[in-house]
């Protein structure tokens, strides 16, 4: 019973490839004093869950900008409320749009809502990028009803299907890079200070609010920046327009 219930273990090999590091790094986490030591067994180590865990936790603050000497100052010196307080991080710069959950859809609708029949392309193509999900064979989940709902309005508007199949990854390109960017520069200016400073407990409160009032403040200029480049160019593209009428109208007739 006490094997049954004991915690699954692997081998330094299997966890590394778990966390999606080398096993070099992971030795070299483990030395840092970063992981606990693994559960000897003969020569070879055991690691459990909790080891998966805190190496994805130091290779997502790696990834999000922080520093390894500063990760590591804060572990060592409070190991259990810096994960803590990292995870709380994560949380905050990953959160998700609660006003936007998914929603369920016959095929037949969401074709209508389109313009098109219920075995058009479009459909499919949308499932490829990631906003729709087949549930049965007349069932569709909406995984994001906020971009699939504007882009079925704008094919039943007139734009061709092709035509949003191919702006969706761009955009969702572009907005990556901005959203990469705005994380790292939030991370520099206002978390890295927080974890040299060795994680202040008075601090976690305002540390929070400021990454929590960023995101939306964000999201705000994101969206007037884009309606302002956006009528940019439409007026340039109309003028584009003319210009070619222009030409047309002087060109003699045959």
């Amino acid at each position: 019973m006490a094997d049954a219930q004991r915690d699954e273990e692997f081998t330094v090999d299997v966890l590394a490839e778990r966390a999606g590091m080398t096993v070099r790094n992971v030795r070299a986490y483990s030395t840092r004093g970063l992981i606990d030591p693994p559960r000897l067994e003969g020569r070879t180590g055991y690691y459990t869950q909790k080891h998966l865990q805190r190496l994805v936790l130091i290779r997502t603050l790696l990834g999000r900008g922080f520093t390894l000497a500063a990760i590591e100052d804060a572990i060592l010196k409070s190991p259990s409320t810096a994960s803590s307080v990292a995870l709380d991080l994560i949380n905050i710069f990953e959160v998700e749009d609660d006003e936007d959950p998914t929603e369920l859809i016959s095929r037949a609708e969401l074709a209508s809502l389109s313009g098109v029949s219920p075995d058009h392309k479009l459909i499919d193509q949308m499932i490829e990028l990631g906003l729709l999900e087949q549930v049965d064979e007349d069932t569709i989940r909406m995984l994001e009803p906020s971009v699939v709902r504007p882009g079925a309005a704008s094919v039943a508007i007139g734009l061709n299907p092709d035509s949003v199949v191919d702006i969706v990854p761009h955009m969702r390109e572009h907005l990556e890079q901005i959203s990469d960017r705005f994380v790292h520069h939030v991370s520099r200016d206002v978390a890295q200070p927080f974890l040299d400073a060795g994680l202040p407990q008075d601090e976690w409160p305002v540390v929070f609010e400021k990454i929590d009032q960023l995101i939306p403040i964000a999201s705000q200029v994101v969206v007037s920046m884009f309606r302002s480049v956006l009528r940019e160019a439409i007026e340039v593209e109309i003028g584009h327009k003319l210009e070619e009428l222009a030409a047309e109208s002087d060109q003699p007739a045959p």
